[in-house]
């Protein structure tokens, strides 16, 4: 990130020529390392689906009532007020925290939030962040099979067909980690890019606040009620609550360098979102450990 963070202050235009052939290529390796390594089983798959559903139900209610789209009226900053950096600071905190039978679960729910933001983001950031434009299924559709999670979804479906998953998935992990490493790169240049305009570093306005409230206290509020409501035990609720405190995920600021949208807003609030969750995710895991 450093590396990235001197790129960006020297040379401001080089994160958007790489964000989208990573996006393109890059994201559908990654996906496919991912649910090759770590295998399928029905913990995974429930904590994917907490989390799918729950930030596609959100998304439809930040569109639907007024009053949470008079708040967060694009979508750069409703996916970065629901979207999580699960895979570079989710992960390794649950690791660290939690036991071990608990990993599937902790990765589980990155996949789901994966999933949502590649088979979804792009489509929506494609709109040119405007909420008046009326969904069209069709082009949805095409959006959903040509997104770089689908393809990595498609990918792993074809090598499981073929017996190929055991053979390809090390080999597969090796460039989700160069994935990885090109992403945390892009970071740190946007955040070189913020700090060349001193005097708007840290200026944020009430809409950036909302998407900060709502990424790092309603969500993780939500995720503990669904996983009540679910009857999991201390361990899972901690699995996704954690996730859910996350701050604001790598991928946000890809697309909006890919598709050259709001890519201030995006680096601002993965800025902002980094810095508190210092406090907020300690915070969180006195809180659900109280509940126990």
């Amino acid at each position: 990130m450093i590396f990235g963070f001197f790129i960006g202050k020297k040379k401001p235009k080089l994160s958007e020529a790489i964000a989208l052939p990573l996006i393109r290529y890059g994201i559908p390796l990654s996906v496919m390392g991912l649910l090759l390594k770590e295998g399928i089983d029905f913990d995974l798959i429930k904590s994917s689906l907490i989390a799918f559903l729950s930030i596609a139900i959100l998304m439809s209610c930040l569109n639907i009532f007024p009053f949470l789209k008079k708040r967060l009226p694009n979508y750069s900053l409703q996916l970065a007020g629901l979207i999580g950096n699960t895979s570079f600071l989710g992960i390794p905190i649950a690791i660290a925290l939690l036991p071990s039978k608990t990993i599937n679960f902790t990765i589980g729910f990155d996949l789901g939030t994966t999933l949502f933001a590649w088979i979804f983001g792009p489509y929506f950031l494609q709109k040119k962040g405007s909420l008046n434009n009326k969904l069209n299924l069709r082009e949805l559709f095409n959006g959903l099979l040509n997104s770089p999670a689908s393809r990595g979804v498609i990918g792993v479906l074809i090598l499981y067909i073929f017996k190929l998953d055991r053979v390809l998935g090390d080999y597969l992990w090796l460039p989700a980690r160069v994935v990885i490493f090109f992403a945390i790169i892009i970071v740190g240049t946007r955040l070189g890019i913020i700090t060349n305009k001193k005097n708007k570093f840290l200026n944020v306005n009430s809409n950036i606040n909302y998407a900060i409230l709502l990424k790092l206290f309603i969500f993780p509020l939500i995720i503990f009620i669904v996983s009540k409501i679910l009857n999991l035990d201390l361990y899972q609720t901690s699995a996704v609550v954690l996730q859910a405190g996350t701050p604001t995920a790598i991928s946000t600021i890809l697309m909006a360098e890919a598709y050259r949208i709001n890519q201030e807003i995006a680096s601002k609030i993965l800025f902002t979102t980094t810095l508190i969750s210092i406090a907020t995710i300690p915070i969180l895991t006195v809180l659900i450990n109280l509940q126990s």
